[in-house]
């Protein structure tokens, strides 16, 4: 049944709805993915390796305690050449056998798995334990076709047990959902190495397991993994909340109760209803999917409002629980694919592909008005993986064109020298020193496969089932001898019921017979989604007057918005610290109506305050555009409260760098026959910003660069802040000067000591990477939506103090039915 399920689900059955794309240009494109996977894959074996992950813009690999650390996302590296063990059956199936096997050999080789480090129980489990069984899966397939690993004794296979078995001690708890972390050497065992102190884990992390647990006992016939897989899928469901059948984000992994109650498709769940579905089509299990679609009823009942995917509350589920999405919901559209809804898989996908284009990635998180709300961008793949399954399904050439727009910005704005570079904010276009293991291991997968016809694969994808992190395990292990050994675990009130069953997944013949059908799904959210700027007012009722103050346009200054607040029943409060409190009493406001207003900007301001938090400051760029990075390497810089304003230039300011003299800039410049018409580079520190930027001016400097004296500081963790003025008149100074932290500074004096001549563009947001500069397209829907003076940036007077955006406390309900926000 499963793998007619999966048969099924896969069917690129439509005729052509769109431009077809010739046969030749699919070849180009297939070949510019392979080029790209060499791009990145040679520069991690070159720079990196054995390290586990690629830090492409300085060229070395990232190896954990010798970085400043980034917290949790750090516990995924375990110093087992992440990235290499990721990367294995991506090599096969992009034809690189011999690449495979020496892979392979070095992995056998080099890799320690019982290093003394605390690692991610999730993220080792995805990424490594799934590598493992993926390059395990290849190794088999190449060996029975008789021309390679004939050498292949089950090596990988029996790493994977051993790493299975130093997860195990994790899932030692009473409701056997795992702790989130294990040290790999001496598993849990208590404060001194991070681990058994936890009490909470994400429902993703516990409920992500069972496909690469269950693959590993059924290769190695071994129960133990998959049965503690299926316990804690198994409490996952038995927590469930039984009137929405929604799960929440967090759980306590002593008492299962829920810690957070919001429930979605994205960051924190996502995974869990995806192993519900991929159990079923590897296991052949009714039970899981059974699960999975009343689950996914739910989903469709609460959560989806077509095109968007807005979190809930599990116990009242029509209440929305935020007013934005996270981009780890992208994979969704191609579950949908799998569970045989199409229609709301186009229309969701289409969404995401127009927000794609707006900024040219899909943002970490954006609004339902299609905003940038956290700006980052990791690489990650999970548009891609939608966009592969959705062609498959279609055969709507309209997805090789998404396809090429991934490729097309990949290229443009991600790559450079060194492999390439994660995005540190989308609306800039600046970098981060970041290549996650899950770029090679997924995204050049769907993109391969995307473009590739059958005769350029090297087996039949349809043989296999995609894990979270696209490892490839076979649908073979369904029937593999050694699985009827592991216990039912369905309880007396779970006897199957036939209704809960789609058995089959329609044909999309019979479903689109109309070539134009999918076309007509899309339009109309295209055009939505084109006419995001400005934001549309809410829905007001006829006669409930004047649409009411909007958080992000309130000014606590302005004496019309204060007067709209005491209408709401809002009354305001100067705080000694430069804040100001809003409190809300609805038994004050003028009428009901306005009394529902002030709730609502209530609760604009709630998001707003937790938005300051998460994007800081907009950041500036420093784009070094000379030879041989050519606009490739992008750094994140800090803006200044004086001089050239940057986001009003629309073509920045460009120049060859040079060391000012003295470093500090503090006294007038000695070398200011070579400041003169170039970019002065600084070093914080000994007197004010301003003065700095006085000294360089009065030389002939277009731009100042100030680099952080505070070894090891970087903007990967540390927060951006404002330059401030030194408390007089700043507008005599009228050049441009941003910040760069130790890190980033370092990159731009490497160079500089190698190459003599350093040439790079101040600007807003990085330009085109190509010899011509590409104006920077105006739009408001890139710019993040920020109070004007709810919260003031606040100057102080020591230079090493700087100015930062003071911090917001979120909102608070008080007792007598008021709110407050800080």
């Amino acid at each position: 049944m499963s793998a007619v399920l999966f048969l099924l689900t896969l069917l690129g059955g439509l005729c052509s709805h769109g431009h077809t794309m010739t046969r030749e240009e699919k070849h180009r494109l297939r070949n510019q993915v392979v080029e790209m996977f060499d791009h990145a894959y040679q520069n991690y074996m070159d720079h990196a390796y054995p390290a586990d992950e690629l830090m492409p813009l300085t060229c070395r690999g990232r190896v954990r305690g010798l970085e400043p650390s980034r917290g949790d996302i750090d516990d995924a590296l375990g110093k087992f050449s992440l990235t290499l063990i990721d990367t294995l059956d991506t090599l096969v199936l992009l034809n690189k056998t011999t690449e495979f096997e020496a892979a392979v050999r070095r992995v056998l080789s080099d890799v320690r798995l019982d290093n003394d480090i605390v690692v991610s129980v999730f993220e080792t489990n995805i990424r490594v334990l799934g590598g493992l069984l993926g390059g395990h899966s290849m190794a088999l397939m190449l060996k029975e076709g008789g021309q390679h690993m004939q050498w292949y004794q089950d090596e990988l296979l029996h790493m994977a047990k051993d790493l299975g078995l130093r997860l195990l001690p994790a899932f030692n708890t009473s409701s056997g959902l795992p702790y989130p972390r294990v040290n790999l050497k001496y598993g849990v065992r208590g404060p001194e190495t991070r681990t058994g102190t936890e009490t909470d884990t994400c429902t993703a992390c516990a409920g992500t397991i069972i496909l690469e647990f269950a693959a590993l006992s059924r290769f190695t016939g071994d129960p133990v993994f998959e049965a503690h897989a299926r316990r804690a899928m198994d409490f996952l469901w038995e927590k469930r909340q039984r009137n929405s059948n929604l799960v929440g984000t967090t759980i306590n992994i002593h008492s299962g109760e829920w810690v957070r109650r919001d429930s979605g498709v994205g960051a924190g769940i996502d995974s869990y209803y995806e192993y519900l579905l991929k159990a079923y089509i590897l296991l052949g299990d009714d039970l899981f999917l059974q699960r999975f679609n009343i689950h996914y009823a739910s989903i469709m009942k609460y959560i989806s409002q077509p095109p968007l995917l807005l979190d809930v509350h599990i116990h009242k589920p029509l209440l929305p629980a935020r007013t934005w999405m996270d981009s780890l919901l992208a994979f969704f559209p191609g579950l949908q694919v799998l569970k045989g809804d199409i229609r709301p898989a186009i229309e969701t996908h289409e969404m995401l592909y127009q927000v794609t284009k707006k900024h040219n990635f899909l943002p970490e998180a954006f609004t339902t008005d299609f905003r940038v709300h956290w700006a980052q961008h990791p690489l990650r793949p999970e548009f891609a993986e939608s966009t592969y399954f959705l062609y498959k399904a279609t055969g709507d050439p309209y997805y090789l064109e998404a396809g090429r727009t991934i490729l097309d910005n990949l290229n443009r704005f991600a790559r450079v020298p060194c492999g390439f570079a994660a995005m540190k904010d989308v609306r800039t276009g600046s970098h981060e020193d970041r290549m996650d293991s899950f770029f090679l291991a997924e995204m050049f997968k769907y993109l391969f496969l995307l473009f590739a016809d059958n005769e350029d694969l090297p087996f039949d994808v349809e043989d296999y089932v995609f894990t979270t992190e696209a490892h490839l395990l076979p649908l073979s292990l369904s029937t593999a001898p050694h699985s009827s050994s592991i216990p039912s675990n369905r309880t007396s009130e779970e006897e199957l019921d036939d209704s809960n069953f789609d058995w089959t997944c329609p044909n999309t013949r019979l479903l689109f017979p109309d070539p134009a059908f999918p076309r007509n799904l899309r339009e109309p959210i295209r055009t939505a989604v084109d006419k995001s700027c400005p934001r549309p007012a809410p829905y007001r009722e006829p006669g409930m007057g004047s649409p009411p103050l909007r958080a992000q346009d309130f000014m606590a200054n302005n004496p019309e918005h204060l007067e709209l607040l005491r209408r709401m029943g809002v009354s305001l409060i100067h705080l000694k610290d430069g804040r100001v409190q809003l409190v809300q009493h609805a038994t004050q406001a003028v009428s009901a109506v306005a009394a529902e207003d002030g709730v609502r900007f209530m609760q604009e301001m709630m998001e707003l305050s937790s938005q300051q938090q998460k994007e800081q400051l907009p950041p500036r760029a420093i784009q070094i555009v000379s030879h041989p990075f050519f606009g490739r390497v992008v750094l994140t810089a800090g803006p200044a409260q004086f001089g050239t304003d940057l986001s009003k230039s629309s073509t920045g300011v460009r120049g060859f760098v040079t060391v000012a003299e003295p470093y500090s800039g503090c006294t007038e410049i000695t070398n200011a026959e070579y400041v003169q018409g170039h970019i002065a580079l600084l070093q914080r520190g000994q007197c004010m910003f301003a003065e700095k930027a006085r000294h360089i001016q009065k030389a002939g400097a277009i731009g100042g660069i100030v680099i952080d004296d505070n070894e090891g500081s970087s903007s990967d963790t540390a927060p951006l802040f404002q330059m401030a003025g030194d408390g007089r008149s700043t507008d005599d100074i009228t050049l441009p000067l941003l910040f760069l932290f130790h890190k980033e500074g370092n990159i731009l004096l490497e160079a500089l000591k190698e190459y003599r001549e350093v040439e790079v563009l101040l600007s807003d947001k990085a330009r085109d990477r190509g010899v011509d500069v590409q104006e920077a397209e105006e739009g408001c829907v890139t710019e993040a939506v920020t109070p004007t003076s709810f919260e003031p940036v606040r100057p102080v007077a020591d230079e090493h103090g700087g100015a930062r955006r003071t911090g917001s406390g979120g909102g608070h309900s008080i007792p007598g039915g008021s709110q407050s926000f800080k």
